[in-house]
């Protein structure tokens, strides 16, 4: 059974890992390590949680699947190019430990393994460290998921044959499952939005990994599978945020499991933090890829420092491994401290980035490729500027365009959103609303109004601080939905919009329309 101990000692250790700016799971991994060396050891329950939380990561995986965003070039080229040249570079440098370190009994199939499981990045590292910069809807954050779910594709393919099971004939049957897409979206529909809903995405997971280990076939796999099959409708974006507490709990259990399961020997360990300390390498080759590729040099900058850790799908796919016997069980722990001291190296990196681009903007700058500048907008003759183009944005657009006409630019970095605008004839720029090269290319002095419409507080207030720094003196309004928002925001001397409030007052004055209807007519 599980001690509650060892759920007390998670919970603070990830608490305290957190406070320190790293994300949960290294203090997950630390947890167990401890509770090793005071011989406290899980139970069955603990090795169920984790494989539940891996069936739930991929689960999730596939509900997120987007083939139009990741057939990009710029995406699905720079993973796989930099997935070749990481696997080679860390092949090369196993071997080199090999010839050091012959006693570490290191083959040609462990070092492939564990070079793979160094070409992953870790998708709870960038979502942690985008979220709390406010810049989960950039264009950046966009890009360097969509190569973390490339990535995570490896290695379901790789989990995928790991367990040397033939598929039985009955496995092509699951391909029926393809015509049934349209009748699960109507039973998600028809699940509504609470537990029951939830509970319908659980069995959804479960329930196809278990059909598919019946077949021959590994049940992640399923599971993924059934995932991507639902992806691109809005009840799967729903069902992924409604499982994500799930998956991060369930695999507290398999983070825990790997420190219980000890320290590897002092080589090793001194090994795998030299290894960790090698992800800072990993930003040097993503940003040239992503800019030969088309990929703006700011955007470039910011995703491949986020990118510049290891990864725990690796973890995953090193203990997978290590079940099937390819490699030493104690490559578990030391990639766990690889990760733990990437993430601690990296932290601080990210923390720089924004700096690091102004510092060093017209250097990088010459990595702009001929295409990306052909697609910067003309943004002159500009008074009034609304960033963000959702329905808020858009209603307010089309109401200062009436005053200001063409003198109204829009700003938003969704691409199908800005296609729908500009096919209503609105006029309006691909940009990010962070980035300093956009506001460069503005005549600011006559911008005489900006809406902030962007869609949470942390945005708003990254654009705050921007237009702070750059000394902008004219007029901004912003859009906030709780009280302490608009106080944070009024305190900058912005003028708030208080949706929710006026949304209240909007809705009176229109029932006591309609409360006055029948009065006018009799």
């Amino acid at each position: 059974m599980i001690d509650p101990l060892i759920i007390l000692t998670a919970l603070a250790a990830g608490m305290l890992a957190r406070a320190i700016g790293l994300p949960a799971l290294v203090g997950y991994l630390a947890a167990g390590f401890a509770l090793h060396e005071l011989d406290v050891y899980g139970g069955a329950i603990l090795s169920t949680l984790a494989d539940l939380g891996v069936t739930l990561l991929l689960f999730t995986i596939g509900l997120k699947l987007q083939l139009r965003d990741l057939l990009k070039t710029h995406i699905w080229g720079t993973t796989l190019l930099h997935m070749a040249a990481t696997q080679g570079f860390f092949l090369g440098v196993l071997w080199g430990v090999a010839q050091l370190f012959p006693q570490l009994g290191l083959d040609l199939g462990a070092k492939l393994v564990i070079a793979f499981a160094f070409t992953f990045s870790s998708t709870v590292f960038v979502i942690q460290i985008m979220q709390e910069r406010g810049e989960m809807a950039s264009r950046h954050a966009n890009l360097a998921i969509g190569i973390l779910i490339i990535q995570d594709l490896a290695a379901v393919l790789f989990l995928a044959f790991t367990t040397g099971k033939v598929p039985q004939p009955a496995a092509v049957l699951l391909l029926l499952a393809i015509p049934l897409r349209p009748l699960l979206l109507r039973l998600l529909a028809l699940a509504g939005h609470g537990e029951l809903f939830t509970l319908f995405g659980l069995a959804l997971a479960f329930g196809s990994a278990g059909l598919c280990e019946a077949v021959g076939v590994k049940g992640d796999l399923g599971a993924l599978l059934i995932g991507a099959l639902l992806a691109g409708d809005q009840k799967a974006k729903e069902l992924s945020y409604n499982l994500m507490l799930f998956k991060d709990l369930f695999l507290v259990g398999f983070f825990l499991s790997i420190g219980l399961g000890g320290w590897p020997t002092p080589e090793v360990m001194a090994l795998a933090a030299a290894l960790g300390a090698l992800a800072l390498l990993k930003p040097l080759l993503y940003f040239p890829l992503l800019t030969w590729l088309h990929t703006p040099p700011r955007t470039a900058l910011l995703a491949s420092n986020a990118l510049a850790n290891h990864s725990e799908f690796g973890l995953i796919v090193v203990a997978v491994a290590a079940t099937a016997g390819w490699v030493d069980p104690a490559w578990s722990a030391a990639l766990s401290i690889a990760i733990a001291v990437s993430f601690t190296l990296a932290a601080p990196l990210n923390n720089l980035s924004h700096s690091l681009y102004r510092r060093h903007r017209e250097q990088l700058a010459r990595f702009e490729s001929t295409r990306v500048r052909a697609t910067h907008g003309d943004t002159r003759n500009v008074k009034v500027l609304v960033l963000g183009m959702g329905n808020i944005g858009t209603g307010a657009y089309e109401t200062l365009a009436q005053h200001y006409g063409w003198q109204v630019l829009g700003v938003d970095d969704n691409d199908r959103k800005l296609a729908v605008h500009r096919a209503m004839h609105r006029r309006v720029e691909a940009a990010d609303a962070s980035d300093p090269d956009f506001w460069a290319r503005l005549d600011l002095d006559k911008v005489e109004l900006i809406l902030l419409a962007l869609t949470n507080h942390q945005e708003n207030m990254l654009v705050v601080r921007m237009l702070e720094r750059i000394g902008y003196r004219g007029n901004i309004a912003a859009v906030v939905r709780f009280a302490e928002e608009a106080k944070e925001l009024e305190s900058k001397g912005i003028s708030v919009f208080n949706l929710f409030a006026e949304a209240g007052a909007g809705f009176g004055t229109h029932a006591l329309r309609v409360l006055e209807g029948p009065a006018r007519s009799g």
